[in-house]
């Protein structure tokens, strides 16, 4: 055998790694699909979804919750938000403190002060008081039948999961995000997914 033929073959893909290569492809195959989405199907599909996310606050007597701030076209769940705060729960939104921790929670309510963090995400700035919430609304890029998240790959909600007594965690996302995808060592189960398209029983209580 040639010598450098030989060096050139690449070494065959553990299993782990070809569930990280192919869950790489579909994140990149479902932003594409939700930054195409037309605003006004988006519109309806968020006021839908943030329906459900009451419906699930209310049945589950969520007293508090973390949030989040869209980017990438996530669902706007603002009005939501709202919704909740007017009932009494106690939100909060996530922060970054390290790249390789799980997630903080400082306490917010609609209208208070946000500034960008250094991943460009707005957060409640500090010296805001932190805090434990009982569930996390979490949104997702993709999921699948068992659900487990496809985020884009950073780990800060699984690590957040991982840790000891876990909040209750309930996904967000777009019906079409629903794909065929194995889980990964560290990915952790949602209690709940909730989307725009057909309710899962076993997503709702």
């Amino acid at each position: 055998m040639n010598p450098s033929i030989a060096r050139d073959t690449p070494p065959p893909q553990t299993q782990e790694e070809a569930t990280a290569l192919h869950k790489q492809r579909l994140r990149a195959e479902l932003l594409a699909r939700r930054k195409a989405l037309p605003e006004e199907d988006k519109a309806a599909a968020d006021a839908l979804i943030g329906q459900r996310v009451l419906h699930w606050c209310a049945a589950q007597a969520i007293h508090s919750l973390a949030v989040y701030q869209p980017i990438r076209r996530e669902p706007d769940l603002s009005a939501a938000y709202n919704a909740l705060a007017a009932r009494g729960v106690h939100l909060c939104l996530p922060v970054v403190v390290d790249k390789q921790a799980a997630l903080e929670f400082r306490a917010w309510q609609p209208g208070d002060m946000l500034e960008k963090d250094g991943m460009g995400t707005l957060v409640p700035p500090p010296g805001t008081a932190v805090v434990r919430p009982q569930a996390l609304l979490i949104p997702c890029v993709g999921f699948n039948e068992k659900n487990y998240r496809l985020g884009y790959g950073g780990g800060f909600y699984d690590r957040t999961l991982a840790g000891e007594s876990p909040p209750l965690s309930v996904g967000v996302c777009y019906h079409f995000g629903r794909a065929d995808f194995a889980a990964q060592a560290h990915d952790m189960p949602l209690d709940a997914l909730l989307t725009d398209g057909a309710v899962d029983a076993k997503s709702l209580p």
